[in-house]
């Protein structure tokens, strides 16, 4: 499974950049496949072992904020690995190819 999620502090001002890296160490330090763009991170695992991460990324977060904010979008999809490189390759395949999917 793959999923993108966002996690903020409340109530702390308009710079959560400081909190927001402490999410992303857990992440990181997971071992698990990731990536961390403007909006989301993006991890890819099994269920246990992805939520475990999301959880312990919020805590991070917590620890230092009363209020957190939590955006989650997951792709549930037994048997598929690789997934954050195979859909992103898929979709630049196709442009590359300059073509339509029709």
């Amino acid at each position: 499974m793959i999923v993108a999620f966002s996690v903020s502090p409340l109530g702390v001002g308009e710079d959560v950049g400081e909190y927001v890296a402490d999410a992303v160490r857990v992440v990181r330090a997971s071992g698990l496949p990731h990536r961390t763009d403007a909006m989301f991170t993006s991890l890819e695992g099994e269920w246990d072992e992805v939520m475990d991460v999301v959880k312990r990324a919020v805590a991070a977060v917590e620890a230092r904020s009363g209020r957190v904010s939590l955006v989650l979008k997951a792709d549930i999809r037994p048997g598929v690995t690789d997934g954050l490189t195979s859909k992103v390759a898929t979709v630049e395949r196709y442009l590359a190819d300059g073509g339509s999917s029709s």
